[in-house]
């Protein structure tokens, strides 16, 4: 069974940090029933739901994807490079630790955020941004290349992290809104779509894809690549720069 570690939203949530886009009103209780629904689309599919600890005194502690990163049986453990947002590692070793997964750690003077990180087959490519450090990265390259991974770093100054601008689809294309993208050129298979938040999909199985309800063309879009795509509303995460890879991380046993 796979298993999805997930952190309810802070009733901070709307004090969340902010880098390439203007803060604008978010609703905390819209919020929450979002990430509900979220979460639901996962049990509904079969997968258990581990809820790390609640952090409410950190606005951005929803997004656990930037805490920890799972390759294959393993996690990493990040250094966020917010200063705001260090603490969020702390239950969310706690919750690996607890669910048997062995887990290495990215030291200072190194930063990684897992939203820079976009796994395709064995190639995992790593933005290198105002959160993720060139020592970050050389940290993540000692500990995955003797485990088989190649890591890329990718400049990435358009967005956030590296998944606010591409994802990758079940068979590895890489997906993004070419506007945000610094360079296409860095991916074998890249596939423009036409809408800012269709550029973030989860791949749940081979066949199927979550994405956020806010683009419909770029749904249809997957839809005509033969994949089932299931869309949810994630309005109050994307004024914060969210997306639905980052609000999860997927432990696929």
């Amino acid at each position: 069974m796979s298993r999805l570690l997930v952190r309810r939203p802070s009733p901070r949530l709307a004090e969340g940090e902010l880098t390439h886009i203007e803060r604008v009103p978010v609703d905390p209780d819209l919020a929450l029933s979002q990430w509900r629904s979220y979460v639901d689309v996962y049990r509904s599919r079969g997968w258990e739901v581990i809820e790390i600890e609640a952090a409410d005194e950190h606005a951005d502690g929803v997004f656990v994807e930037d805490a920890v990163v799972m390759f294959g049986d393993v996690a990493v453990i990040t250094r966020p490079g917010a200063d705001s947002r260090r603490g969020e590692t702390v239950s969310a070793a706690e919750t690996v630790a607890a669910a048997g997964i062995p887990a290495l750690r990215i030291e200072a003077p190194g930063t990684l955020d897992g939203g820079d990180v976009l796994k395709v087959g064995r190639t995992v490519y790593v933005g290198q941004t105002l959160r993720t450090n060139p020592e970050g990265i050389e940290q993540l390259r000692a500990h995955l290349a003797p485990r088989g991974w190649n890591v890329v770093a990718v400049p990435v100054t358009k967005v956030l992290h590296l998944k606010s601008g591409v994802t990758a689809l079940p068979d590895g294309t890489v997906v993004g809104f070419e506007p945000l993208v610094d360079d296409p050129d860095v991916y074998p298979d890249f596939l423009a779509v036409p809408e800012e938040h269709g550029t973030a999909v989860v791949v749940l199985d081979e066949n199927t894809v979550l994405m956020s309800s806010d683009a419909p063309q770029t749904a249809e879009l997957y839809r005509g690549r033969g994949l089932e795509v299931i869309t949810t509303p994630i309005s109050e995460f994307e004024k914060l720069e969210g997306c639905v890879t980052c609000l999860s991380v997927r432990v696929r046993d």
